[in-house]
């Protein structure tokens, strides 16, 4: 049942009217819900802030949360969620923390009150109840945009681009190569190419665990990207097991130089500089 316009204006009077209680009450049992990791301070400013945010929507004679009379309300409650999923709390108990409200409103209002006032606490919960789910749709887009910041910075830990040498920089990949990271390396590769003015790039693939036809065309791309910025690219770390499953695959890299190891990437660079100031290659005997 929803609220008209005059019963949110006569529950609006009795949350004023009943502040006091109602903010402990609200206060006690959301913090029931959080198992003391909140402070008691922080949990009572912020229910505090929402009853009058609350009253003051209630009193405008609101009746829907999305219109421009609950717009403060709407805030507060974004600003809640916000801060729940910054602080890791769940969207359960961040919903619950409002839901708390109507048992408060209950009990302080349940004994002693007229039919009339009953009835308007009941349409008074339908309007907390969607206050509740706003806030758990509020807390689900924190979430996601904070998942998506951490996987954006994995994903730059994950591929670091490097100076080795003057005019020579490597990115050493690690673990699996997939579109969104190749996209990454590729970003990362050519703006160190651009800052650095380096002529030379090694991608070193002794990290990666296997090298596919969707892998090697992501190493492929990212070589002729760095070829059109001027720069020659080196790959590394072919394993034996690798080169086998290359040349079983029918993947060709064309005049790509392909070494080993690093080691030998870098040798064979600095060679190309004429810079000998590694030491060669031992031969073993």
């Amino acid at each position: 049942m929803p609220l008209s316009s005059d019963e949110a204006r006569r529950f609006a009077d009795l949350l004023k009217e009943h502040a006091e209680s109602l903010t402990a009450r609200w206060a006690e049992l959301a913090a029931a819900g959080l198992r003391g990791r909140l402070s008691g301070s922080e949990l009572r400013r912020q229910v505090e802030d929402l009853r009058k945010s609350f009253e003051e929507a209630l009193g405008a004679g609101s009746v829907d949360l999305t219109d421009e009379r609950s717009a403060e309300l709407r805030a507060q409650l974004g600003e809640l969620s916000s801060h729940r999923a910054r602080q890791g709390f769940t969207a359960t108990e961040t919903a619950i923390s409002i839901y708390a409200f109507k048992d408060a409103v209950l009990e302080v209002l349940g004994d002693g009150n007229d039919a009339g006032t009953l009835r308007d606490y009941v349409a008074f919960s339908t309007f907390v109840d969607r206050a509740a789910l706003f806030t758990f749709d509020s807390y689900v887009k924190v979430r996601e945009g904070l998942i998506a910041d951490q996987a954006e910075q994995l994903l730059e830990l994950s591929t670091p681009v490097v100076k080795l040498w003057e005019g020579v920089v490597a990115v050493p990949l690690v673990g699996t190569l997939d579109s969104a990271r190749a996209q990454v390396v590729m970003e990362r590769l050519l703006q160190t190419l651009v800052d650095t003015s380096s002529p030379y790039a090694i991608i070193d693939i002794t990290g990666v665990p296997a090298v596919d036809t969707q892998v090697a065309q992501h190493i492929l791309k990212t070589v002729v990207a760095a070829r059109l910025m001027g720069a020659d690219c080196i790959i590394s770390g072919i394993r034996p097991q690798i080169a086998q499953t290359i040349v079983a695959l029918g993947i060709e890299f064309g005049d790509i130089a392909t070494k080993a190891s690093l080691a030998d990437a870098l040798r064979y660079v600095l060679g190309k500089t004429g810079n000998r100031s590694l030491p060669a290659k031992r031969t073993e005997r």
